[in-house]
């Protein structure tokens, strides 16, 4: 298969630049498809000229709007966070505060009184 010792160094610099101009092609395209300024139409010329001028379309793509990836990647990375806290936030009940709150006004109504309120505040801090 290789007939000598620069032949393997050859594939494999080959195969380098393969699969990391693959890995910025999925990343120009999750850029393309993440950015809600640009329209579709400008989406299909850039995936078109991604398909027939590979190399150049990347290179002009990273230079022209590479610092609108990593500001719209640290956005999808913020919202996603934020989602997840939430999602965490709603399972994982009230907090101390929101639960002595709670007791508090139980305890002002009259439904509890002043030893069920502190036994509610002290389970609340535990």
């Amino acid at each position: 298969m290789w007939d000598s010792f620069w032949d393997f160094i050859w594939y494999t610099l080959v195969i380098f630049a393969f699969v990391a101009y693959l890995m910025v092609l999925f990343w120009i395209l999750g850029d393309l498809f993440r950015d809600r300024a640009l329209s579709g139409w400008w989406k299909a010329v850039w995936i078109v000229l991604l398909l027939f001028v590979p190399w150049l379309t990347a290179l002009v793509y990273l230079i022209a709007r590479g610092r609108g990836m990593s500001e719209r990647a640290l956005a999808a990375q913020q919202e996603a966070k934020a989602q997840t806290d939430a999602y965490i936030q709603s399972v994982a009940g009230k907090s101390a505060t929101d639960q002595i709150a709670d007791a508090r006004a139980l305890l002002d109504s009259g439904t509890i009184t002043a030893q069920e309120f502190e036994a509610l505040k002290a389970k609340a801090l535990a």
